[in-house]
C-alpha cells in the first residue's frame, strides 16, 4: 500500500466517523437555533439621587409556540420599562415579563403574539433535555448573542455536572445560587450570551448560560434543565416564585465530622443563625448539627450536598411546621420552627427626584442583617449633589424612619408626602437613623 492510498483510507475513516455525529448535530441544531433570540432590555435604576436608564443585551430561548421566552434574571427583570426580542428571522417584536426568579437566575418573557399575528411573523420553538443525566466530558453547546452577535455557537464540554455557586449580591444586588447547584462548562460564554441556552447534541436543552468566571480561561455555569423547568412551572403559574424561611444558614461538615462525633454521611453544621428568624426563636444555636427534616435524614459534609437541603426547607409551604432533629453535645433534641415566606434583601426603590433622593423599602432579611429593631423605614441609596437631601445632611446608608413625624411603614408614605411637595413645596421635616444614632434633617424647596 502506498502512501497516498494510506492517507485516503485513513480520511475515509475520518469521514465515516464525524458524518453521522455531524449530521446528528446539524438536524437537531435547525430548531434549536431557530429558537434562539437576542434581547435587548432598557430598565430604569434608582440612584445617586435620580432615575437612571440604562440598557443591556442578553440571550434568551422560545420555549413555546405562545411566546414563552426562558433567559436569566440578570438580563430581564421587574426594572425594565422595554424588552425588544430579535428572532432567528432578524425581525424585532416586543415582549413583557412574565415574572422573574434572582434566587435561580432566571426570568419568563412572552413575546407580543398580538404584533407577531399581525405582521406574519414565524419561529420555532425549542425543547428540554434531562440535565440529570448529563456527564463530565460530554459535548455540549452554548448558544446565544455573545457582544450582541446573533446565534453564536460555541462548543465544549461539561465539566463538572453540580457545581455549588451562591452569590449574595450577583444579580444587581440580589441573592442567586442557593438553591441549586450549576453546570460548569468549558464552552465559551461571553458578555450577552447570558439567558443562552446550553444544549446537548441533538438541540436539547440541558442549561440555561448564567455567567463566566472573572479571570479564567472558558470557565462558565449554566442553570440546569431540571431547575428551570421547575422555574418556568411556576412563573407561568404565579409569575414568581414563594419560598419558605426559617433563617439557618448550612455549613459544610467535612473534616468537623470527626470533631462531633458523628457517623459518615449525616448531618449538617449550623453555621450561623439570623437574629429574630424562625429557628432563633425556636432555640437553634450555631454550632448545632441538624441530622433530620420532618424524619428525613439529611448529609451536609461537602459544599455540593447544601443547596439541596435548603431547597428542601425552601420548598415547604409558607407557615408549615418543620420538625428538626439536632444534635447538641451529646444530647438530640427535637425542634418544631414554623416557616415564614422568604425575602430578599433588597426591597423596592424609588427615587424622589426633586429631593434628589433615592430611597429602598428595609426588607425583613435587611433589616436582620443591619439588626434593626423591625422593617420599618426607607434606606437612603443614593443622593443627588446640591439638591435639598444633600443640602439638609442627608447620607447614602441612612434609615429614614419617620417623615412629618409619621412612621414610614411603607414607599406609599414618602410618595404621599412627596406629591403633596410637589404641588406645594414647603419645609419637610425627616427622622433618619445613622450608625444607631437618630436625627433630623429639614429637606427645603
Amino acid at each position: 500500500m502506498n502512501l497516498s492510498t494510506s492517507r485516503s483510507i485513513f480520511a475515509l475513516v475520518l469521514l465515516c466517523a464525524v458524518t453521522p455525529l455531524g449530521a446528528a448535530v446539524s438536524r437537531g441544531f435547525n430548531q434549536l437555533l431557530d429558537a434562539v433570540v437576542r434581547i435587548d432590555v432598557r430598565e430604569v435604576t434608582f440612584e445617586e439621587g435620580g432615575k437612571r436608564f440604562s440598557a443591556g443585551i442578553g440571550s434568551g430561548v422560545i420555549l413555546s409556540a405562545d411566546g414563552l421566552i426562558l433567559t436569566n434574571a440578570h438580563v430581564a427583570s421587574p426594572r425594565a420599562v422595554e424588552i425588544n426580542i430579535t428572532l432567528a428571522s432578524l425581525e424585532v417584536v416586543g415582549a413583557k415579563l412574565v415574572g422573574w426568579d434572582h434566587w435561580t437566575d432566571l426570568a419568563l418573557l412572552r413575546l407580543d403574539m398580538g404584533e407577531v399575528k399581525r405582521r406574519g411573523l414565524q419561529f420555532t420553538h425549542a425543547e428540554f433535555g434531562n440535565s440529570d443525566k448529563v456527564f463530565a466530558g460530554q459535548t455540549v453547546y452554548a448558544v446565544g448573542t455573545p457582544y450582541g452577535l446573533t446565534r453564536t455557537v460555541t462548543r465544549g464540554i461539561i465539566s463538572n455536572t453540580s457545581r455549588p455557586f451562591e452569590d449574595l449580591r450577583g444579580i444587581n444586588g440580589y441573592e442567586t445560587g442557593s438553591f441549586n447547584t450549576w453546570l460548569q462548562t468549558d464552552a465559551a460564554i461571553n458578555p450577552g450570551n447570558s439567558g443562552g441556552p446550553l444544549v446537548t447534541e441533538d438541540g436539547k436543552i440541558v442549561g440555561i448560560n448564567s455567567r463566566g468566571y472573572n479571570g479564567a480561561d472558558n470557565l462558565a455555569f449554566a442553570i440546569p434543565s431540571s431547575t428551570a423547568q421547575d422555574i418556568v412551572s411556576g412563573l407561568v403559574r404565579e409569575g414568581g416564585i414563594t419560598r419558605s424561611y426559617i433563617g439557618l444558614v448550612p455549613g459544610a461538615l467535612r473534616d468537623l465530622a470527626g470533631f462531633y462525633a458523628l457517623a459518615l454521611n449525616i448531618g449538617v453544621l449550623i453555621n450561623s443563625v439570623d437574629p429574630g428568624s424562625p429557628a432563633a426563636r425556636a432555640g437553634l444555636r450555631v454550632g448545632d448539627i441538624l441530622l433530620s427534616i420532618n424524619g428525613r435524614k439529611v448529609d451536609g459534609r461537602f459544599p455540593e450536598q447544601l443547596p439541596p437541603i435548603q431547597n428542601l426547607i425552601a420548598s415547604q409551604p409558607v407557615g408549615s411546621v418543620l420538625k428538626l432533629s439536632v444534635k447538641r453535645g451529646n444530647d438530640t433534641r427535637d425542634f418544631n420552627v414554623t416557616t415564614e415566606k422568604l425575602e430578599s434583601r433588597v426591597g423596592e426603590e424609588w427615587a424622589f427626584e426633586k429631593w434628589g433622593l433615592s430611597v429602598r423599602k428595609v426588607s425583613r432579611s435587611d433589616a436582620r442583617e443591619r439588626q434593626l429593631p423591625d422593617n420599618t423605614g426607607v434606606l437612603v441609596i443614593g443622593v443627588q449633589p446640591g439638591f435639598p437631601a444633600d443640602v439638609a445632611g442627608i447620607s447614602r446608608d441612612d434609615i429614614i424612619m419617620k417623615i412629618k413625624q409619621q412612621p414610614v411603614t411603607s414607599l406609599e408614605d414618602i410618595k404621599a408626602v412627596y406629591a403633596a411637595y410637589e404641588a406645594k413645596p414647603e419645609p419637610t421635616l425627616l427622622e433618619a437613623q445613622r450608625f444607631r444614632r437618630v436625627s433630623l434633617y429639614i429637606l427645603k424647596p
